[in-house]
């Protein structure tokens, strides 16, 4: 019975760690709408892939002036992204030349 007991121990923290380090993978950015529009929506992807993924707002939408804590939980280990955006004013802007490293800058303002 104590070698079963190990070995679940062993199994709750091989869990444990795992779910740890998939939090760890998560890319967190502050974004600072600096235009004169609202933004609707935010697609990123890692640089070389592509396609845009799902937009990260959701429901939400970020406000000429504002900024807002962004976490992008893909589960990848990447720092450069492209950006799309998409304004209420049906422009869109997309920065797949000037590509930062998010994971260093820890922010990123949309300019226009």
């Amino acid at each position: 019975m104590t070698r079963f007991t190990s070995i679940a121990a062993g199994a709750v923290a091989a869990l444990f760690l795992s779910v740890g380090t998939s939090y760890a993978d998560d890319l967190v950015f502050m974004l600072t709408n600096n235009t004169s529009g609202t933004l609707e929506r935010f697609y990123t992807s890692p640089v070389g892939v592509n396609n845009w993924e799902e937009d990260v707002f959701g429901d939400d939408v970020l406000e000429p002036g504002e900024s807002m804590k962004i976490t992008v939980a893909d589960g990848r280990r990447v720092c450069k992204y492209d950006m799309r955006f998409e304004f209420t004013e049906e422009s869109a802007f997309e920065d797949m030349e000037d590509t930062q490293d998010l994971c260093a800058t820890g922010s990123y303002t949309i300019h226009q």
